[in-house]
């Protein structure tokens, strides 16, 4: 590289020449050899007040005031200030030189374009999304202004920040795999564990996971079954990640640790009561990876949904299930996109995921807009294996389906309607009663017949909830009505609740990508922090709301609930006299 001394000292010279020999021991052979022609060096004063340094036709031009710090430094320190932002302001503009050389064009890389945050827009093949929504934990806002200011800021830090693969480790191995090793790297420890803040068992909570890829024994396609509802008739697809427990070598057997298993589900983060349709289908709500215990979801969707799920294995080697929860680990820590009904819902985003971290895996063939046809596709490409569904009996032993409780519910209420002879229908039905009047049966059976009744009286109090949750969807408003307790209530929920899909709002700070030793530490005390602000306010939310209710409903929930302790005393005592 040639050195344009106009206008400098002797002394001025030489640190520009320290300068040039420090950027170029740290190019791999391949971005010097690439080149393509000469290029000059020279310092500028007339460049704007935020742009440090820009490369035309091989020339490059440097803010002058880079080279004053760059004199100050301490040659000692790696990390002086003045030593670091001129070298990484002089490889930034290389790599733009390198970019647009014969040799370059890795900012037109299809690889290089998905993980960075440019995917292929399902519905219009072959296009690109205009807008990169990688946003949080990035090392410097500007890369996300185009393709090839997210070349140049990630090479300065692939060729500076000995942490780059750790923190990035998806990119770290592009480059390596295209660029080759840098001269100056220094090898990092990384660990093996990756961070991930998922949904607490319980309650409300968060808590955080540190999950070891080589204790995840598979990974499946998660299929909740559509139901009648507009924004559910397709299904929701999501992937389990089935865990191992400690102790456990990994293998088949790990099946059977549903305790442990993890579900990645991409989802519409509503931050209000009422939803929008409309915000749905146009992207007004944000998209986020959610980390859910697996017995939260399978009961989220057989409980209280009454929707049957279906777990597919995929055909995936253990260094593929090891990219896999790489690229989730950096799509949670990174990514908030926005959700569109038809253009970016579960399918869209569960087949990005797939794509990015599985590239030859016949990606835009797998390309689907529906869950159930991303599941067919994938059934088709020989990755994921239904012929576990095929015996119904082994698929529900072994946890590839978990069915709706509406069969369940009938065949309890076919057991106690028997004894009792109920007034209603059949299970649904006897749900819909008043409480009031389901109680009035509740202490006139035998065991038998109470023990079913009790599992069907935890399935009407949760309707009701569901009833009472969608009343205030309706009710609630922004424009003053109440006294503002419960939007209080529900902003502390929403702003603390949003780290269970956002988990970069618990950890501010210059750190990028995935947290290192330091910031983990930092995260354990906040996810605990929010974990019981979270339950205290999901507790006082509830009692607060209730007075919003209907008189009508606030008593059936409360009669509902009065019903639940009633039987419960009465199975007890019954039990308690049961002979032997």
């Amino acid at each position: 590289m040639a050195v344009d001394g106009e206008g400098l000292s002797p002394a001025e010279q030489a640190a520009t020449r320290e300068l040039v020999a420090a950027a170029m021991a740290r190019l791999p052979p391949r971005i010097a050899d690439g080149l393509g022609r000469e290029v000059a060096l020279r310092w500028r004063d007339d460049l704007p007040e935020q742009v440090h340094g820009r490369a035309r036709n091989g020339r490059i031009g440097l803010d002058r005031r880079l080279l004053a710090g760059w004199m100050a430094r301490d040659p000692a320190d790696d990390r002086d200030p003045g030593t670091r932002i001129a070298l990484a302001t002089l490889l930034h503009e290389l790599a733009h030189v390198f970019d647009r050389s014969p040799a370059g064009g890795l900012s037109r890389d299809p690889r290089l374009l998905d993980l960075a945050g440019w995917p292929v827009r399902p519905l219009r093949l072959g296009l690109r999304t205009g807008r990169n929504d990688f946003r949080d934990r990035s090392p410097d806002p500007y890369e996300l202004a185009s393709p090839a200011e997210f070349l140049a800021v990630n090479l300065e830090h692939f060729l500076l920040d000995p942490e780059y693969a750790c923190r990035r480790p998806d990119l770290h191995r592009y480059f390596v795999a295209r660029l080759g090793t840098p001269p100056s790297a220094r090898g990092a420890d990384c660990d093996g564990a990756l961070p991930l803040v998922a949904a607490g068992n319980e309650g409300a909570g968060l808590q955080l996971l540190a999950v070891d890829p080589a204790r995840v024994a598979g990974v499946d396609y998660l299929l909740a079954e559509a139901d009648a509802s507009p924004m559910s008739r397709w299904g929701h697809g999501m992937l389990r990640l089935v865990v191992c427990a400690p102790g456990r070598a990994p293998g088949p057997d790990c099946r059977l640790d549903l305790e442990h298993h993890l579900v990645l589900s991409f989802r519409a983060f509503v931050d209000e009561v009422q939803v929008s349709n409309w915000r749905g289908l146009t992207g007004g709500y944000p998209s986020r990876l959610f980390v859910l215990p697996l017995a939260q979801v399978v009961d989220e969707y057989t409980r209280v949904e009454l929707r049957g799920l279906r777990s597919v294995p995929l055909r995936l080697a253990p260094e593929e299930v090891a990219r896999l929860l790489e690229r989730a680990a950096r799509v949670h820590w990174s990514y908030d996109g926005r959700y569109r009904f038809v253009g970016n819902n579960c399918a869209v985003e569960a087949w990005k995921l797939l794509n990015d971290a599985l590239p030859g895996r016949d990606g835009p063939r797998l390309r689907s807009i529906t869950p159930s046809g991303l599941l067919r596709r994938l059934e088709r490409a020989g990755i994921a294996d239904a012929s576990v569904l095929d015996d119904e009996a082994e698929a529900l032993r072994l946890g590839h389906r978990f069915d709706s409780l509406a069969r369940h519910f009938g065949e309890m209420y076919a057991v106690a309607s028997a004894e009792l002879a109920l007034p209603a229908r059949n299970a649904d039905a006897w749900l819909r009663l008043d409480p009031a009047v389901r109680g009035e049966w509740l202490v006139r059976g035998g065991l038998r017949a109470t023990a079913a009744l009790l599992v069907l009286e935890e399935a009407a109090l949760r309707q009701e909830q569901a009833r009472a949750r969608e009343t205030l969807r309706r009710r609630y408003r922004r424009d003053g009505e109440g006294d503002g307790t419960v939007e209080a209530l529900l902003q502390a929920l929403w702003s603390d609740g949003a780290g269970a899909g956002r988990p970069a709002v618990l950890l501010p700070g210059p750190g990028y990508g995935l947290p290192q030793e330091a910031e983990r530490e930092l995260l354990a005390t906040r996810v605990a922090e929010v974990d019981a602000r979270l339950r205290a306010a999901h507790a006082g939310l509830y009692e607060t709301a209730l007075a919003w209710l209907p008189e009508r409903q606030r008593r059936r929930l409360r009669d509902a609930e009065g019903n639940l302790e009633r039987i419960g005393e009465r199975l007890r005592a019954l039990a308690a006299t049961a002979p032997d």
